[in-house]
């Protein structure tokens, strides 16, 4: 998996943005202003995804290249690493799974909002 094909499968969600927000290099999805992913641009080594807390423990125990969110909360992210370690199947379900407790967590206003778009 590379960078370009991560960019454009998070980018196609509906109400997705990309931007900038900490510095020139960390890429952060949002949907309705809320973030669901995030990596270095430069470096792809990574990228932090949100998860359900139980699932979380139940990947991060299967699989080395899944660890707690670095420097995020580390009960609701994890780190991705894209060592190759995790098969790019299962890393587009953890996107889709992010970004969907995204969605699922907004006020019946965004997700109207999003539903229209």
């Amino acid at each position: 998996m590379d960078i370009e094909f991560y960019r454009e499968y998070c980018i196609k969600k509906p109400g997705v943005t990309e931007s900038f927000p900490f510095d020139n290099n960390i890429l952060v999805f949002k949907v309705m202003n809320k973030m669901f992913a995030l990596c270095d641009v430069d470096l792809f080594t990574s990228v932090n995804l949100k998860c359900d807390p139980e699932r979380s423990v139940q990947l991060r125990e299967q699989y080395e290249g899944i660890i707690p969110g670095y420097h995020m909360n580390k009960t609701h992210w994890n780190t991705i690493q894209m060592d190759g370690t995790i098969p790019d199947k299962l890393f587009l379900e953890l996107i889709d799974h992010s970004y969907e407790l995204i969605v699922n967590s907004l006020p019946k206003k965004s997700k109207e909002e999003l539903s229209n778009l």
